[in-house]
């Protein structure tokens, strides 16, 4: 048995102040106690908060990261970009795959995420012939996240096509080739490693790569306990070839055509009507929101403020991993609706107006949702995921309970997080992973590689 004493600590019901948190050699949080006494031998911390569960990745993509900044003869946009990242993918083998995963890994411990739900569509050769091993590309992004400590749900996708109508995938998309029975044989040669720490779900990756008749039988497939992920309405071209095709918005076939419930995250839903943003809300789905990929790319901005006003749950990620902190997803979330709306302090309602403390709730339940593991919160029989926050630095010096989460999220840019621990194991501490300079190595390493090739 561990243990933690905390002077303050965010509960589900709020910051409650002298709390004792206990785990188990298994990560089990056995004990949250607040008003507890110290105890002699057990180490204290001044600010404690639940990790961030970060519902959206594409590890690979880490490895692009500045690289697409760089204009071109015409207009950019995210279909621009995407033709970059094909060509890039299309480089990486299974040894290169693992190293910039774990670097990512380290990297979101390090800034707040304790958990991420891995949207992972690199299945085959670059050429598209299957690995020896077909699960083997999913493998290897399991042993990165046992390597950083990071917990995972990981989401093999289904791609079958490269637009609307069922076309045939182009050359540069071989590598992402799947139908229902390639998912679930890839679910079902991972279901071994299922634990505490890994999760296993699907993807159909959108509405472009993937038919309605192929998205239900995965998900009736799919033990129901399972998440499910998908991409939807990110860009307005992807709206206006849906409307072009069968008359309907993305996420208004999708409601129609599919049975959307608690267990489906819709990834971005940024193009939505007055009418898909209330059935969305009151399908219990999770928005998974990506604020900065989202600015990155130019897709636009998600109705975060109808969206919330009609109940609608909401999670973060950091998608293309142009950033990996959990603080700024949330700061661009806020000012990208304050931007929009000409107006200050969007993200609240009439039970929670403060701002910082309504992100990082509302984020962590919708992530906790999406990622479909006992995480989420400090309290009994979650994973023990937390936060210890640097109490010795300036923005935090002396502050009052109710001001920590808007220091933490809208006062500078330094990282604030301290010490991370994640199923029960500390993986950070004093800022640094406990494999920083090994997994940096292999990254520096797989990158140098990936130039080489490229050039």
């Amino acid at each position: 048995m561990t243990a933690l004493f905390a002077r303050h600590a965010l509960l589900p019901e709020g910051w409650r102040r002298d709390v004792l948190v206990e785990w188990n050699s298994k990560g089990d949080l056995t004990l949250v106690q607040p008003d507890a006494a110290p105890r002699i031998g057990v180490a204290r911390a001044d600010y404690v908060v639940p990790g961030m569960v970060n519902l959206h990745s594409h590890a690979f993509q880490r490895a692009l990261g500045g690289l697409t900044e760089r204009a071109g003869d015409g207009p950019d946009s995210f279909w621009t970009w995407r033709e970059l990242m094909y060509r890039f993918a299309n480089c990486i083998t299974p040894e290169q795959m693992e190293a910039i995963a774990a670097q990512l890994y380290a990297e979101c411990l390090r800034y707040g995420y304790t958990s991420v739900c891995e949207f992972h569509y690199l299945q085959r050769e670059p050429g598209g012939a299957l690995y020896q091993r077909p699960a083997g590309m999913a493998e290897r992004i399991a042993a990165a996240a046992q390597e950083s400590g990071i917990g995972l749900t990981l989401l093999p996708v289904l791609y079958s096509y490269a637009g609307f109508g069922e076309q045939p995938l182009r050359p540069e998309q071989q590598r992402f080739r799947t139908d229902v029975a390639d998912v679930l044989h890839i679910a079902e040669a991972l279901a071994p490693l299922r634990s505490a720490q890994l999760e296993v779900g699907a993807a159909p990756h959108s509405l472009r790569a993937a038919g309605a008749a192929q998205i239900r039988e995965l998900a009736a497939a799919l033990p129901a306990e399972r998440p499910l992920h998908i991409h939807v309405a990110e860009q307005q071209a992807e709206v206006e070839q849906s409307l072009a095709l069968c008359g309907k918005r993305p996420v208004e076939y999708l409601m129609e055509r599919i049975d959307i419930d608690e267990r489906w995250c819709l990834v971005h839903a940024t193009h939505l009507t007055d009418e898909e943003t209330g059935a969305l809300a009151a399908s219990g789905a999770v928005a998974g929101l990506c604020p900065s990929t989202e600015a990155n790319l130019g897709d636009g901005l998600f109705p975060l403020k109808p969206y919330i006003d009609a109940g609608g749950r909401f999670g973060i990620g950091s998608d293309s991993h142009v950033s990996h902190s959990p603080v700024e997803e949330l700061r661009w979330l806020e000012y990208g609706q304050r931007l929009a709306r000409q107006a200050r302090n969007v993200a609240a309602t009439h039970e929670q107006r403060d701002v910082g403390a309504f992100l990082w709730q509302a984020a962590l339940a919708g992530g906790a949702q999406a990622a479909g593991r006992r995480v989420g919160a400090l309290a009994d029989g979650l994973q023990a995921d937390l936060l210890v926050l640097d109490g010795a630095h300036p923005n935090l010096d002396g502050v009052a309970d109710g001001e920590v989460l808007g220091r933490f999220i809208f006062c500078g840019n330094d990282n604030l997080v301290r010490d991370v621990l994640a199923g029960g194991h500390w993986v950070v501490q004093g800022g640094r992973h406990m494999a920083q300079e090994a997994i940096a190595q292999r990254y520096r390493r797989a990158i140098q590689q990936l130039r080489e090739v490229r050039s």
